[in-house]
């Protein structure tokens, strides 16, 4: 059983440890430096809206996401989310997803709900296609490798 809360300022030296290589920081925190400091996640976090943690049932944090690029009336952007690797396929991110959406429905009250998901994580895509988001366009993007790779937007209507 998993429950969500907004992150604490002790929360983001364990966040840092979530990416487990610098690939997977890139899904996560697209400028964001490997290993990731709490330091730069904080900063980036006091810039955005609703940073959430999700939680299990003894207390240790299991995920983390927040909001950026949010317009009033017309949509926000789910941001950073990642779940720690002994939480994954666990109904962590689930329960982190279900909570950013009804945030960005109830406490933002936009429409529509963004994200961007890079073509090299196929996993991901999976995921928010599962839980109701679609494809609504593409990005050219550069990955840490100076690799060309596709970001997907994708989009939940709210």
């Amino acid at each position: 059983m998993y429950t969500c809360r907004p992150v604490r300022h002790e929360d983001f030296a364990v966040i840092c440890t979530f990416p487990q290589s610098e690939e997977e920081l890139f899904f996560m925190f697209p400028s964001g430096t490997y290993p990731l400091a709490a330091a730069q996640l904080e900063e980036a976090a006091s810039k955005r809206w609703c940073p959430t943690v999700v939680t299990d049932d003894n207390g240790e944090l299991a995920g983390y996401a927040n909001f950026y690029g949010y317009e009033e009336g017309k949509h926000c952007s789910l941001g950073n989310l990642i779940v720690a690797p002994q939480h994954r396929g666990k109904g962590a991110a689930v329960q982190l997803l279900q909570s950013m959406i009804e945030q960005a429905r109830n406490e933002l009250s936009v429409p529509r709900l963004l994200l961007v998901c890079h073509h090299t994580n196929p996993r991901a895509l999976l995921f928010y296609n599962k839980l109701g988001f679609t494809p609504c366009g593409m990005n050219r993007m550069t990955n840490r490798s100076g690799e060309i790779i596709v970001g997907i937007q994708m989009e939940m209507k709210l």
